[in-house]
């Protein structure tokens, strides 16, 4: 495998055609300017000892050994051994909740932005692990399959938003579900699902999913978003103030932290139940919990070593220039 360390370097080489039409240019004006003051003949009387051989030898130097920095900058570079590594991870997955009770207010500065923050820190925690995002309301979807991209899950984490499921809803047993189904066939490493949801289910069957995830190896860890006191849904702006979610009789929906119904969840799933308001307590702990799972071996081909080959042309480049600085135009 050949490669270039640095290749930006490579757009010096755009300095030679430039030098050489500079250097035609110049020799074609010095011809026309002589051509107006005497004949060929007589040049040779005007300038002794000019030499156009030496003129273009000299310059040929500088050019050729500019190109050769350039390419030296660059750092050619070969891969010089082939290697296998195996690393040791857990599967995760992190469901988390996009309804439009998580733009609730009662903890700053919404619940939804506050667990963005908190899954961005976990993401950053489980560095390691092979990591999957699922987003859900009031159905599921794949955000982002097993995978150690974590700079992709970040990207991701900041587009969450409501208006990525039309359907609203808690769909919890989806959630818990799609990740059972997301996860490799392979027996053998630890699977866990961390759940960042308000706990507002609207199915009944959120409690029964969990345990059935468990009988099939996976360990489920619930984090609760918002408050037990709740707040109001925003859903717009109002001559300059905020309007919130109504019920059919016009009065403002109020929703609040379902704590009990996430115990229940992280219970049936052989995990801990945890708040966004524990905050760097609660992502040491789920790094404890996640490091506990059975890791799994798996080989990443890679080439880990490269020669590099800019001394090669580092030399002859210095070479070729210290003799275009001694080499003058005047012949003898």
């Amino acid at each position: 495998m050949f490669r270039f360390e640095h290749p930006y370097f490579l757009n010096l080489l755009w300095a030679v055609p430039a030098l050489l039409l500079l250097l035609l240019g110049y020799r074609w004006w010095r011809r026309r300017a002589l051509g107006k003051i005497a004949p060929p003949a007589s040049q040779r009387r005007l300038l002794p000892g000019w030499s156009g051989v030496r003129f273009w030898i000299k310059n040929s130097f500088f050019v050729l050994g500019l190109a050769l920095l350039a390419l030296a900058w660059a750092n050619p570079q070969r891969g010089a051994k082939k290697q296998t590594t195996t690393e040791k991870s857990a599967d995760v997955f992190i469901a988390l909740d996009i309804s439009q009770s998580m733009l609730a207010e009662d903890v700053a500065p919404s619940r939804l932005e506050l667990a963005k923050s908190f899954l961005r820190k976990l993401v950053r925690e489980l560095h390691g692990e092979r990591i999957g995002l699922i987003f859900f309301a009031g159905d599921a979807f794949l955000q982002m399959p097993l995978s150690t991209d974590y700079a992709a899950a970040d990207m991701f984490v900041n587009s969450a938003s409501p208006e990525l499921i039309t359907a609203q809803g808690t769909a919890i047993p989806a959630a818990i579900e799609l990740a059972g189904k997301s996860f490799d066939a392979e027996p053998g490493g630890g699977r866990a699902v961390i759940l960042i949801t308000d706990g507002e289910n609207h199915d009944e069957d959120a409690v029964s999913a969990a345990k059935t995830a468990h009988e099939d190896g996976i360990v489920l860890f619930t984090v609760g978003a918002g408050t037990a006191s709740g707040g109001p849904i925003p859903v717009g702006a109002m001559a300059g103030g905020t309007e919130y979610k109504r019920d059919e009789q016009g009065e403002i929906v109020r929703t609040r932290l379902n704590e009990a119904l996430l115990q229940q969840l992280a219970a049936a799933g052989g995990g801990v139940s945890y708040r966004l308001g524990q905050g760097d307590a609660a992502i040491s702990s789920i790094r404890r919990e996640v490091n506990r799972l059975q890791k799994r071996e798996r080989a990443v081909r890679s080439f880990a070593e490269f020669d590099s080959y800019f001394q090669w042309l580092l030399l002859p480049a210095f070479l070729l220039l210290a003799f275009e600085a001694w080499l003058v135009w005047r012949g003898r």
